[in-house]
């Protein structure tokens, strides 16, 4: 019943041959890893924006919510 769960393959030295053959940086290494960096990224820039676009509201003088 639990053999599925317990039986996997160890996949630990094709990651580690992975991760140490590549010249890319630490954080672009892994299968996934520019998905996550430039989801990163963009909601970071959406943060940045929102924060940038209430403080000129804010200097400007007008609400957001008008």
């Amino acid at each position: 019943m639990l053999g599925a769960l317990v039986n996997k393959p160890n996949r630990v030295p094709e990651m580690q041959r992975l991760v140490q053959a590549s010249h890319e940086p630490i954080y672009y290494r892994m299968p996934r890893g520019k998905l996550y960096v430039r989801t990163f990224y963009v909601g970071f820039a959406c943060g940045l924006m929102g924060t940038v676009f209430g403080a000129y509201s804010l200097i400007k003088g007008k609400s957001a919510t008008e």
